[in-house]
């Protein structure tokens, strides 16, 4: 796909945004449902990049999944679990790789998993000493993946793991653990990083007929059996976080519907930031609808628990009076990319005054100069800034294919939007 100029919409927004499955539900789904036994049904569930490296190793493990119209089939059980005869491919998926890491353990034999040259680079070396303490060996000599797990059929016991660099190794040791009626317990170090995605965590578990028990941040435990079940997938609110920015961008308005008050996501409280910068928000059961405000405020907020919409607020940053800071998102470094490092360089790119730090940025608006927003193969810089292309003329994204790992319609809803709108979008035919 090649680069993509987008043009201001030129009106503001009025648009029911249809937001695809969440990413981090499908990829808790789909290992819990190899691990239960009986056959699962997950509705709704994201087909993406992401979700696509997940099924596919499960499925060289021997786990049966089949498609049913938009809905996954899993026939499920650890005894179904068999070593591949070839190393598990990742690509860059993060929860892929962490939460296979732990499962691997259950398959008796070696696993190697690997992923593509960023996957290189992201750290996984606190998982693969939890899990070491609980008698798995794990070759991993660089901290990072490619990794073999020795697996010994069974993962119980204790263990202990730092909270201040991701809770997918937390979610990938209960994820695994749920599947042995003796269970394992996790004690976190420190302080646990992205807590609503443990709590999302557990939540999933739970619903597999598993028992989690749980001291917030400091203490979590899981246990089997786990049984088949009937999940829907919720739309993904990291996602959604596009679509709501959208409408405080443009001085419109967006709903999003099947993510409301109940949503099991942290990221939904991406919607109480745009409320204090003068958006307003309505929240119901089963949707959700941000309105823009008479003008956008500047915001200061620490986002340590719903990291993954650091890039939405930044982006939108500059259409603000007065600047924003964002502080205490030190783990978004070891994401798909250094995200603060990527988003400081795409701002000033845009003739924006940036400060930042190790773990904070502050945006302080100037006028904005038209570039080519590079995107460091990362989805969610390509769908950030696109959301700043919808406002202001002269963005131009330079990967857009990049957003096939978590949300391959992104360009194609967006197209529907313009139309919608009465807008050309032939950018994307």
């Amino acid at each position: 796909m090649q680069p993509l100029t987008l043009t201001p919409l030129g009106r503001p927004l009025d648009w029911t945004w249809p937001i695809p499955g969440s990413k981090s539900l499908t990829n808790r789904a789909l290992p819990l449902a190899a691990l239960a036994s009986g056959e699962s049904r997950l509705r709704r569930v994201l087909h993406s990049i992401d979700t696509q490296a997940m099924r596919h190793c499960l499925q060289a493990w021997g786990v049966d999944i089949r498609e049913a119209g938009e809905d996954l089939l899993v026939n499920g059980g650890r005894d179904r679990l068999r070593p591949s005869q070839r190393a598990l491919e990742v690509e860059n998926s993060g929860t892929t790789v962490r939460f296979l890491s732990a499962m691997a353990a259950l398959v008796p034999g070696d696993t190697t998993l690997c992923g593509d040259a960023d996957m290189a680079k992201r750290p996984i070396a606190d998982l693969v000493n939890a899990l070491g303490q609980l008698g798995i060996q794990v070759d991993c000599a660089s901290g990072c993946p490619p990794l073999t797990v020795r697996g010994q059929a069974r993962l119980r016991g204790h263990t202990r793991i730092p909270g201040n660099r991701s809770s997918q190794y937390l979610s990938a040791l209960l994820i695994a653990g749920a599947a042995d009626p003796e269970g394992i317990s996790v004690s976190i170090e420190g302080s646990l990083v992205s807590a609503p995605y443990a709590r999302m965590t557990l939540d999933m578990i739970q619903a597999f007929g598993g028992q989690v028990d749980e001291d917030p941040g400091q203490r979590y435990a899981s246990r089997g059996p786990l049984r088949g079940a009937n999940i829907a997938i919720e739309p993904d609110a990291s996602a959604a976080s596009y679509a709501f920015a959208a409408a405080v961008a443009t001085g419109g308005r967006v709903r999003v519907e099947g993510l409301g008050r109940g949503s099991a996501q942290g990221d939904l409280a991406f919607v109480d930031i745009l409320e204090a910068m003068g958006a307003r928000v309505e929240r119901a059961e089963d949707a959700t609808t941000v309105i823009a405000g008479p003008k956008l405020r500047g915001v200061d907020v620490d986002m340590h628990h719903i990291s993954d919409t650091v890039m939405t607020l930044a982006a939108i940053a500059p259409l603000a009076k007065g600047p924003t800071t964002i502080r205490n998102v030190a783990n978004i470094r070891i994401k798909e990319t250094d995200r603060l490092s990527a988003t400081v360089s795409e701002l000033r790119r845009l003739g924006q005054q940036v400060e930042h730090g190790e773990d904070w940025l502050r945006i302080t608006p100037a006028p904005l100069r038209a570039a080519s927003i590079e995107c460091y193969r990362d989805h969610r810089m390509a769908m950030s800034f696109a959301v700043l292309g919808m406002a202001k003329p002269g963005l131009t994204i330079s990967d857009p294919a990049c957003v096939a790992k978590t949300y391959p319609a992104f360009w194609q809803h967006l197209a529907q939007c313009y139309r919608h709108h009465n807008q050309d979008a032939s950018w994307a035919d």
